[in-house]
């Protein structure tokens, strides 16, 4: 696994009237600090990548629906430098990724529906100098194709 990327199993208590999920807590080994959250709703088969952070870690989870997260470690200097790692997070597994900074990644929504991505940046988002540095979904300077992969 890349330097610094961590997952966390995430556990539905389920009953009659439905499941209680925790995601964040302040004790969580992930857990740097809090900035602020947000949820951002994605259609099936739209791809949101690439980019990368100087100041934040990200903290996902995928809490309706299901993505493909995906982190290259372009850190020069990094022991994992040039490492992919793929993720499946949502319904049908529920985890928290924790993404560090200075790694590239993206997301692609998977299966019919809409999915739904909460974010917990460790730092605030500064619209008139955001931290974030991108590269199109599709580039060359990473190694990955999206396109579903049979096995």
């Amino acid at each position: 696994m890349i330097e610094g990327v961590m997952i966390k199993q995430l556990k539905k208590h389920a009953d009659e009237r439905g499941y209680l999920m925790e995601m964040l807590r302040a004790d969580d080994e992930m857990f740097g600090k809090f900035a602020q959250a947000y949820v951002a709703l994605n259609y099936p088969g739209v791809v949101r990548a690439w980019h990368y952070h100087k100041k934040q870690d990200d903290i996902w989870v995928c809490v309706k629906g299901m993505i493909k997260a995906v982190v290259y470690d372009s850190r020069e200097g990094s022991p994992t430098y040039g490492e992919v790692n793929e993720f499946f997070l949502g319904d049908n597994n529920p985890i928290m990724l924790k993404i560090p900074v200075g790694t590239m990644h993206g997301y692609k929504t998977i299966g019919v529906e809409p999915s739904l991505l909460v974010n917990f940046p460790s730092e605030l988002y500064n619209p008139k100098e955001p931290d974030e540095y991108r590269e199109p979904w599709n580039s060359d300077k990473i190694p990955y194709d999206w396109d579903i992969k049979f096995k």
